[in-house]
């Protein structure tokens, strides 16, 4: 079994924080340590930046941190190693490595240029989140109230044809519903969200509807789970005394199962990226418990394996090669 966390946002503490990946660090989600107590293989780190931001300050910010992670990754040569494909990822596996993907949550740092675009992919990103908390020149956002371009914009209609030239995935997660129909209408290859949850169980606007789930999985895609107890319990507002279970997980997990099969669901934490995690899961180091409850719930092995990774690079691989 190979095991992959799609959406993990640990660049922001390699970057301000200076953290060091071989140590277990009280105040982060993911470190070396957390990840072999968690089983996991491989994860995305996201080179976030906010829609606040300038788009010249957001390019500086994500360079600055793309920077950063590879120094980090480059200086433990025994624990980890890049990748940008699936062979690779196995590979380092059996040499017992972690694999780092890299992935770039929000379109903002390209500003209005495809050569931007192919740039990153050159430094190793191999898939862009669309957008973040806000509309900017490739699409609108699910957490704004008014819309500039209600769905992909001319340059985001480029941009989507540019991403299925060069083989980078197209991350829907974050964008609005408008946008994302309208990616799925001119997205040639599959698309994936990764790091939602279901709008059925939680109704967030950055949940995903039983529709957009459908329309996903007939396309191909799939939508990973993510852990943030705001998306998976439509009650709790962070802070809240009560935390929904770790357990609430794999009750999306379930949903998506009955609603389009096993074929289409994964896991994409937002470790590093939330405040809060449910009870019972502090670290990436837990997450053996949501494998064990898939277990407890009639899973057999290769359904769980397509869960905790095969799904996520069945796409990757159909995407990127």
């Amino acid at each position: 079994m190979f095991v992959l966390d799609s959406h993990c946002d640990t660049p922001l503490n390699i970057y301000r924080r200076g953290l060091d990946l071989s140590v277990d660090n009280e105040n982060a989600h993911v470190d070396f340590p957390k990840l072999k107590a968690g089983g996991v293989d491989a994860a995305f780190f996201a080179i976030y930046t906010s829609n606040i931001l300038s788009q010249t300050d957001a390019k500086e910010l994500a360079d600055n941190m793309l920077a950063a992670v590879k120094k980090e990754v480059l200086r433990h040569p025994d624990k980890c190693a890049f990748a940008t494909t699936s062979a690779q990822a196995f590979a380092n596996k059996e040499k017992g490595l972690f694999s780092v993907f890299l992935g770039m949550e929000n379109g903002l740092p390209i500003g209005k240029s495809l050569d931007a675009l192919r740039a990153y992919y050159a430094q190793g990103i191999r898939y862009l989140t669309l957008t973040h908390a806000g509309n900017n020149d490739i699409c609108d956002s699910c957490a704004t109230e008014s819309k500039t371009w209600h769905g992909l914009s001319p340059f985001g209609r480029e941009v989507v044809d540019e991403m299925n030239n060069i083989g980078m995935l197209i991350d829907v997660a974050h964008i609005s519903d408008e946008s994302f129909w309208d990616v799925l209408k001119y997205s040639s290859k599959p698309v994936v969200s990764t790091h939602s949850c279901c709008r059925a169980l939680a109704d967030r606007p950055r949940n995903m509807s039983d529709e957009m789930i459908k329309a996903l999985a007939d396309n191909g895609g799939v939508i990973q789970i993510n852990f943030y107890p705001y998306f998976l319990d439509g009650t709790y507002n962070d802070g809240d005394e009560k935390r929904p279970s770790y357990k609430r997980i794999v009750d999306h997990i379930d949903h998506v199962v009955d609603l389009v099969g096993v074929d289409h669901v994964g896991l994409g934490s937002d470790f590093d990226g939330i405040d809060y995690t449910p009870e019972g899961l502090d670290s990436i180091a837990d997450l053996p418990k949501v494998i064990l409850e898939l277990e407890s719930r009639g899973y057999g092995k290769n359904d769980i394996s397509k869960i905790a990774g095969g799904n996520f690079i069945r796409v990757f691989d159909i995407v990127t090669k």
